[in-house]
């Protein structure tokens, strides 16, 4: 994966995180990952440093990904966060971002594919808001441009004894963007029912074909996001759907062999409707061609999968070695589907 508007962005990708360098803090998640793999503290520190230099490896990536236990060819099997970022800036279009950083601009550009009711509440007053809670019993308050979970609430219709209240606490909360709250499948909600459970999807679009890169199944904790923040793991999916293995936040050492509440088994986790999925996958890959790399977060409904959010700039994910035992990632699948 090199062309010069890729080698420009590792280049700019290198600088800013130059600046912001924090010796200390690489110097701690080197001895972590150094006591954990039964490594030399100082060895790693420097491995680390190498590696953001010269092998597009950021310093989290080397701990979360346990980079300290694999050999360099491993290593090179894995995707990065520098990585995916030189892929989005390189070829998801500036133009057209918005549209995936903005919810609002986002539901109305893959309103067919939600299956879901939502508000803009900087076009809908109290008496709509009082009138979508009547239809609802949950609903979801977003801010449009927040990200990983943040600026995301859950409301109790029932509770609410204020409309006009709750519209300026909303809007106060710059939660402009409400939602019908979704109805997973049984299968999911089986894990966790307290959290609308989403499935992760890189793809990219070439064109022609859109390209399944890679997929992971998230589960929550009971919070309205699934998110590490609120305590949330996932596991990666195989090309049918099923769990690799133990759950794990990609954040620390923790291994998740079983939901911790319901008891379910993660690494016997098969993800439910796949085919139907796969075919929402390729429509919505195909939709906004300008950004053909994309990360999207889908939901297995009730009425079948549906789409929740892209993400422009995606993120990462991976194994985790030490906790799944697999030493190879996903990057030859991105290498493959995206040219140069």
């Amino acid at each position: 994966m090199s062309t010069p508007s890729i080698r420009r962005s590792r280049f700019d990708f290198f600088l800013t995180r130059a600046r912001g360098l924090d010796l200390p803090s690489v110097a701690r998640r080197a001895r972590l990952a150094a006591e954990q793999h039964h490594r030399s503290a100082p060895a790693v520190f420097a491995d680390m440093l190498w590696s953001a230099a010269f092998h597009d490896t950021a310093f989290n990536d080397y701990f979360e990904l346990d980079f300290a236990m694999l050999d360099r060819a491993e290593r090179r099997t894995f995707m990065t966060s520098p990585l995916s970022n030189h892929l989005a800036m390189s070829y998801d279009a500036e133009s057209h971002r918005h549209l995936f950083l903005d919810k609002i601009e986002f539901n109305r550009t893959f309103a067919a594919h939600l299956g879901r009711e939502w508000l803009d509440l900087r076009a809908s007053g109290p008496d709509a808001l009082r009138a979508f809670g009547t239809r609802h019993a949950v609903i979801i308050g977003k801010v449009p441009d927040g990200q990983a979970g943040n600026g995301v609430e859950r409301y109790e219709s029932a509770a609410v004894t204020d409309w006009p209240a709750l519209h300026r606490a909303l809007v106060t909360k710059g939660q402009l963007l409400v939602e019908q709250n979704i109805e997973q499948h049984p299968v999911l909600a089986a894990v966790c029912a307290g959290t609308v459970n989403t499935t992760r999807v890189n793809t990219y679009f070439d064109g022609r074909t859109v390209h399944l890169l890679s997929w992971a199944q998230k589960f929550g904790r009971g919070a309205v996001s699934d998110q590490p923040i609120s305590g949330g793991f996932y596991t990666m999916l195989d090309g049918n759907g099923h769990s690799f293995g133990a759950g794990h936040t990609g954040k620390n050492t923790n291994s998740f062999p079983v939901h911790p509440e319901s008891g379910v088994s993660i690494p016997d986790f098969q993800l439910p409707l796949v085919d139907e999925l796969r075919t929402l996958i390729d429509v919505v890959g195909r939709t906004v061609p300008e950004v053909p790399y994309v990360g999207w977060d889908f939901v297995i409904g009730a009425a079948g999968p549906l789409v929740l959010e892209g993400n422009w700039l995606p993120g990462i994910y991976e194994h985790k070695p030490s906790v799944t035992g697999i030493r190879t990632g996903t990057r030859p699948r991105f290498e493959q589907a995206i040219s140069g």
